[in-house]
């Protein structure tokens, strides 16, 4: 069997790649810079700090750009990043470059766990029909929520609307905030164990999570595609809270009226673009962190099925 070519290395120059490195902080602290005024001033957001306390990343973290495997930094051995968990010497005197085998052996099983995490959910049909009611199921018949939010329709308008709708949320991290009434009425239970076979491309949570495995891969992902992600889990999570069932008005939230046959409709309509826009995201992270003889495994994404699973 004739052995993969060695991928080809791209080399950037000090400037170009210091200038890369700047344009990345500018547009990180431009994402982060509303919570970041909020927090100096001691302020919650119902909506956005989601982004900062569930993924428990501070804005620091997107701050930090790396090139992704397979490309030198030149004159980068006095920077930083010398002294940055895997960067290793490049194969030019005082060039860095990540180490993408030795975050393999260090991290193993961890990456296993993420390549599955990307590649599995994309290549199954996105299911569409779930209308974003885990948030409704978490609050089901009971008075006492997770946000000190009222609720837009009132507790047994609410409850009514988990009774007259079947409960399909596949994703366990969601399942597992559903109220001891709601559980016994999602189509599935899902546990951690079987995240890997239940996680598609058209579930709002696994489409936020691609962020969350970009971080992960720490200097694997290219500063360019951690941001792309980021900004995905975003605009995701104004759909998850626009069509949860509090009211938010006072945050200027406009609800994606779920209840309703037309909510029903602009849900699903953006819920299938985000699956695109996922999608694409798993396969460019593999593509940048996977070796050329292992890319295979994320060439059926970029046309992952788009209608639901049966």
């Amino acid at each position: 069997m004739t052995p993969t070519a060695a991928p080809a290395v791209t080399r950037l120059a000090r400037d170009e790649w210091r200038a890369r490195a700047e344009a990345h902080q500018q547009r990180a602290d431009e994402l982060t810079a509303a919570h970041r005024a909020r927090s100096a001033r001691g302020e919650k957001h119902p909506v956005w700090d989601f982004l900062f306390t569930y993924y428990s990343y501070k804005p620091a973290t997107l701050r930090r750009w790396h090139p992704g495997p397979d490309v030198e930094l030149a004159g980068a051995a006095d920077d930083e990043r010398a002294g940055w968990r895997w960067y290793v010497q490049g194969t030019e005197p005082g060039s860095l470059t990540v180490d993408r085998h030795g975050f393999g052996r260090d991290k193993a099983s961890l990456a296993r766990l993420i390549e599955i995490m990307l590649r599995r959910p994309a290549e199954r049909a996105g299911r569409f029909d779930c209308f974003g009611l885990h948030e409704w199921a978490m609050v089901y018949r009971q008075h006492e929520h997770r946000h000190p939010v009222p609720l837009r329709l009132g507790q047994d308008a609410t409850d009514a609307v988990v009774d007259t709708h079947e409960l399909k949320c596949t994703h366990y991290d969601a399942f597992r905030f559903f109220t001891p009434d709601a559980v016994p009425r999602n189509q599935q239970a899902p546990t951690r164990e079987t995240q890997p076979e239940l996680d598609q491309p058209g579930c709002l949570h696994a489409g936020m999570d691609v962020y969350k495995w970009a971080v992960k891969l720490g200097p694997l992902v290219p500063g360019e595609l951690l941001l792309d992600a980021f900004e995905l889990a975003r605009d995701i999570r104004l759909l998850d809270m626009e069509a949860a069932p509090y009211d938010l008005a006072d945050w200027g939230v406009t609800p994606a009226r779920i209840e309703t046959p037309e909510g029903k409709a602009e849900y699903v309509r953006r819920q299938r673009a985000f699956a695109e826009r996922g999608n694409d995201l798993r396969r460019r992270i593999l593509d940048a962190w996977r070796p050329d003889d292992q890319r295979r495994t994320s060439a059926s994404i970029a046309h992952a099925p788009a209608t639901p699973a049966a």
